[in-house]
C-alpha cells in the first residue's frame, strides 16, 4: 500500500488551523446567531432552528468545508447534488472540488476523486447497458475496498436501491434477503460468490474476475458517464440482527449543514487530511464516517480484514489523523499492550471515534491513558442515526457515559406510559435528530412518541445532563422479580484484572423465572475463579445482580461490527453451581 503525503501538519489537541480559519468562522456563526436573535418573533421553535443552524455553520466552517473555492466548482457541486441525488451527488462534488487529492487508500493501491467519480461512472454505464436502472435493487456484498466504493456510487448513480448486505451472511439468510429486498444483481468478493449462488441472481464480481468482473467493466466504459437518473437512490442498511433476523432500514441519506454540524461542533475534524476507518463499511458506523471523511476532502484509509497491529501500522504509515473503530477493535489494540502499542508512531492522531456499542468505561480510561485524552464516544443506531455524544472530557469525568445530546438532537427518557423520568432515573430512550429514517423495508418501524423515535434501549441522565446506557429493553432479564439489566454486571466484571471480557444473559429458572448468567473471557496468563468473580459482583451490586453460572471460554460470539450475540449464549450456559474453576 503506498504512503500518502504527510501534508499540513497536524496536533494532538484538534486546535484550529491558524487564525484565519477560526476567526471567520467565529465571526460567520457569532453573525448567524446574532440574526436569529432579532428574529425572535418567528416563535421558540423557529428561532430554535435558526440557532441550531448558525451554530452548525459555524462548526462546519471551522472544519475547513466553507472556506474559499472558486464559483465555478461550487456551481458543479451543487448541480451534482440536484440532478443525481445527495449519495451519487457527493461523489460527483467531491470530484469537483478536490480533484486529483487522494480520496481511497486501500490494500492495492490508492485512487483520487477524479478516479473514483469516473470508476462509479464507468460501472454505472455498463450496469445500465445489462438493464439495470432506477428502483432495481442492488446488493453489495463487498469488505473494505475499492470494489465496495465503486459499487455504491454506481448503484447510486442509476437510482437503484443500494443494500448493504453483511459480509458474514449465511448462504441461506443472504437467499432470504435478497428475496426481502427485492434483488436484481449481486457485486460481490470473489471469496463469498458459493454464498450468492443460493440467490438465483447476476452476481459481479469485484476485481479482475473475467469478462463480468468489475474491474473489466470499468474499464471497457471508462470515459462514459450516465445521465440524471429518473428518481434519486434510496440506501438499505441492515441492523444488528442481535436480536433476531437483521432488518432493512432505508433512507435517502441526505447530508445537510446540520447534520454535518452535529457531529463536527464536538470533534475537531478537519477537512484533506486522513480517516482510518476499520468498521465494514455495510455498518451504519463505518459508511457514515468514510462518507464523511469523503465530503470533507480526506483520504479514507481501510483494509478487507481487521488487525490490531496493521492497524497501527497504516495510522503510522499514512498520519492519519481519525482512527474509527467499534469497542471490540479498541480492546484488541489494548491487548498488544502499552509497550507494542507506543512502538508505532501515531503522533498525528486527533480523534479516535467510537460507537456500534458500549465501550466499558475500563477501556475508555485506558485507551485514553495510552494515546491521550482525544476519544470520544457516540450513541445512536442504524434507525435514529445519532443521539449523544462523549468528549474526552465527560469520559474522564464519567468513563461510561455516552454524554450529552449532540447539536440538534433531542433526547427523552420515557416510562412505559410514555412519561418522562426523573433524573437519575432509567427509562426508554427516545430521539429526535432531523435525520429521516424512512422505515423497515418489510413495512415496520420504530415506536414514535411526540415525534421522538424509540432507540430500543433503556439509559439515564446524570445531573450533567450525560447519559448513561443502561441495556437493550428487550435484554433486561426478570430474576425473582427484580430487573437486571445485563450491562452493569459486564462493565463490572469487565474492569477485574483476571478477566478480558465478558457476557451476561439470563437462562430460565425453575425458582426464579430466569438467573443470571456470565460468560468470562479471562486475561492473558489468568486463571480467575467462579467463586472470586461472583464475590467481585457481590460487594459492589446488589445480591439478586450475582451471577448464579459462570462459565469460561476462548472469546465471545460476536457479529461483523463487534456486538456480542447474546442469543448463541442463552443455550449455552453451564448448570447451577457446577462452573468450571468455581473451587479452590
Amino acid at each position: 500500500m503506498p504512503k500518502l503525503g504527510d501534508g499540513r501538519s497536524a496536533d494532538r489537541r484538534g486546535a484550529v488551523d491558524g487564525g484565519s480559519r477560526g476567526g471567520s468562522a467565529r465571526r460567520l456563526g457569532g453573525e448567524l446567531i446574532a440574526a436569529a436573535e432579532r428574529l425572535g418573533t418567528l416563535g421558540a421553535d423557529a428561532l430554535g432552528r435558526i440557532t441550531v443552524g448558525a451554530r452548525a455553520t459555524t462548526a462546519v466552517a471551522r472544519s475547513g468545508l466553507l472556506g474559499p473555492e472558486r464559483p465555478d466548482r461550487l456551481i458543479r457541486v451543487a448541480a451534482g447534488v440536484v440532478r443525481l441525488g445527495p449519495i451519487a451527488g457527493s461523489c460527483a462534488g467531491a470530484a469537483a472540488r478536490w480533484g486529483g487529492r487522494p480520496a481511497l487508500v486501500d490494500d492495492e493501491g490508492a485512487l483520487s476523486y477524479e478516479e473514483i467519480d469516473a470508476r462509479s461512472s464507468a460501472l454505472a454505464c455498463a450496469w445500465a447497458d445489462r438493464g439495470l436502472g432506477p428502483g432495481d435493487g442492488l446488493g453489495v456484498l463487498c469488505r473494505n475496498h475499492r470494489g465496495f466504493v465503486d459499487a455504491l456510487f454506481a448503484g447510486a448513480k442509476l437510482g437503484m436501491r443500494v443494500v448493504l448486505l453483511n459480509t458474514e451472511f449465511a448462504a441461506p439468510q443472504l437467499a432470504a434477503v435478497a428475496v426481502r429486498e427485492r434483488l436484481s444483481a449481486i457485486v460481490a468478493d470473489d471469496d463469498l460468490i458459493p454464498r450468492t449462488e443460493a440467490a438465483g441472481l447476476p452476481v459481479y464480481v469485484t476485481g479482475d474476475g473475467g469478462g463480468e468482473g468489475t474491474e473489466a467493466l470499468i474499464s471497457r466504459a471508462l470515459g462514459r458517464s450516465p445521465g440524471a437518473p429518473s428518481e434519486h437512490a434510496t440506501l438499505v442498511l441492515m441492523t444488528s440482527g442481535t436480536t433476531g433476523t437483521p432488518k432493512g432500514a432505508q433512507r435517502r441519506d441526505v447530508r445537510t449543514i446540520e447534520t454535518l454540524g452535529a457531529l463536527l461542533s464536538r470533534v475537531p475534524l478537519r477537512t484533506k487530511e486522513a480517516t482510518l476507518v476499520g468498521p465494514p463499511l455495510f455498518h451504519a458506523l463505518g459508511l457514515a464516517q468514510a462518507m464523511l471523511a469523503f465530503n470533507l476532502g480526506s483520504a479514507i484509509v481501510v483494509s478487507r480484514r481487521f488487525d490490531p497491529e496493521a492497524m497501527l501500522a497504516l495510522a503510522e504509515r499514512h498520519r492519519v489523523t481519525a482512527l474509527i473503530v467499534v469497542p471490540a477493535m479498541l480492546q484488541r489494540i489494548l491487548a498488544l499492550g502499552h509497550e507494542r502499542i507506543r512502538s508505532f508512531d501515531t503522533g498525528a492522531l486527533r480523534v479516535i471515534f467510537s460507537a456500534g456499542s458500549q465501550l466499558p468505561g475500563s477501556v475508555a480510561t485506558e485507551t485514553m491513558d495510552v494515546f491521550g485524552d482525544l476519544l470520544y464516544v457516540l450513541y445512536g443506531s442504524t434507525e435514529v442515526a445519532y443521539a449523544t455524544l462523549a468528549a474526552p472530557a465527560d469520559l474522564r469525568a464519567a468513563p461510561t457515559t455516552v454524554g450529552p445530546p449532540v447539536l440538534g438532537a433531542t433526547v427523552k427518557l420515557l416510562d412505559e406510559s410514555g412519561r418522562e423520568v426523573p433524573v437519575g432515573s432509567s427509562g426508554r430512550i427516545f430521539v429526535s435528530n432531523g435525520v429521516e429514517f424512512e422505515g423497515y423495508t418489510d413495512g415496520g418501524g420504530k415506536e414514535v412518541i411526540d415525534g421522538l423515535m424509540s432507540s430500543g434501549d433503556v439509559g439515564h441522565f446524570d445531573a450533567h445532563g450525560r447519559l448513561f446506557i443502561d441495556g437493550r429493553d428487550d435484554d433486561m432479564i426478570v430474576s425473582g422479580g427484580e430487573n437486571v439489566f445485563p450491562q452493569e454486571v459486564e462493565e463490572l466484571l469487565i474492569g477485574h484484572p483476571s478477566v478480558a471480557d465478558a457476557a451476561v444473559v439470563g437462562v430460565p429458572d425453575e425458582d426464579f423465572g430466569a438467573r443470571l448468567a456470565a460468560f468470562v473471557v479471562p486475561a492473558s496468563g489468568c486463571e480467575p475463579r467462579a467463586d472470586d468473580l461472583r464475590e467481585h459482583v457481590r460487594v459492589n451490586l446488589a445480591r439478586y445482580k450475582v451471577p448464579r453460572d459462570v462459565s469460561f471460554v476462548e472469546e465471545l460470539p460476536r457479529n461483523a461490527t463487534g456486538k456480542v450475540l447474546r442469543r448463541e449464549l442463552g443455550g449455552a450456559a453451564a448448570p447451577p453451581d457446577v462452573s468450571p474453576r468455581s473451587g479452590p
